[in-house]
């Protein structure tokens, strides 16, 4: 599905997400990608993502720049690209007394808020959103049509790498089940429009058709043990973006009766 080119004035903003889109919500603070690599158990893995200093073409795959080895679990047009919030690293040291440093996890994207408004995490984050990376800066009017469009299609499933990348320099529990039973894994984009992206463009809101489809909800509803009324569930099912596994997922939570 494509997305219209939307013009974006500057404009001053609320502390919040509930303003007139589009909305300068934060600044692209670090683009990064990786190349396929030997790994652990005899097998290749592209999970360490190193910093791009110039900007980088993007395409429903994702960054031209950025591999996967594993193309059955992880890339394609649903998994293009992969944002992550810093707290995630925050909480995963705090918790196990680590430093894993940021491009550890396989994280694309990284962000800074603006003008006081909250970070871009599971709880302002909606399944369906559509965020455009590059506008206006200061003065000066980007060209709006080399401006990449993604929209969140799914939240990230953490898997046993995640386990092997960390475990590779200390001895770990498995990281990866605390993780997804947290629900701050980040998420996945598709790409709405082609184009290219740098470190230091602005991030803007454009589109949010299901305010209430939060990944933080999402996460709960999936890993609740359960039941709930079919409403509930029916207008999850009806976000046609979200990603066909996690209706499966969440098809099991209707109650009987």
């Amino acid at each position: 599905m494509s997305a219209e080119t939307i013009k974006l004035p500057t404009q001053k903003v609320k502390a919040d997400f509930n303003h007139a889109l589009p909305l300068h919500i934060a600044n692209l603070i670090d683009v990064r990608a990786g190349k396929a690599m030997p790994f652990t158990r005899e097998q290749m893995s592209a999970i360490d993502k190193a910093p791009i200093k110039a900007p980088v073409a993007v395409n429903f795959m994702g960054l031209t720049t950025d591999e996967q080895a594993d193309r059955k679990h992880h890339g394609g047009p649903l998994k293009a690209v992969h944002q992550m919030p810093l707290a995630t690293y925050e909480q995963i040291n705090a918790e196990f007394n680590l430093k894993v440093r940021i491009g550890t996890l396989g994280e694309n994207l990284i962000t800074e808020p603006v003008n006081g408004l909250p970070h871009m995490d599971e709880t302002t984050v909606c399944i369906g959103d559509i965020f455009q990376y590059g506008g206006p800066h200061g003065d000066e009017q980007v060209n709006d049509s080399d401006s990449v469009q993604l929209r969140v299609v799914q939240p990230r499933r953490p898997c046993y790498k995640i386990n092997d990348q960390i475990g590779q320099f200390t001895k770990v529990p498995n990281i990866a089940s605390w993780i997804t039973k947290q629900g701050i894994a980040g998420w996945y984009f598709e790409v709405v429009r082609d184009g290219m992206i740098a470190a230091h463009l602005p991030v803007y809101l454009i589109a949010r058709p299901y305010p209430f489809a939060t990944l933080e909800k999402l996460w709960q509803l999936s890993n609740s043990k359960e039941k709930f009324e079919v409403d509930i569930i029916e207008s999850w099912l009806a976000i046609e973006c979200l990603e066909d596994s996690w209706k499966t997922v969440l098809k099991k939570k209707v109650g009987r009766g």
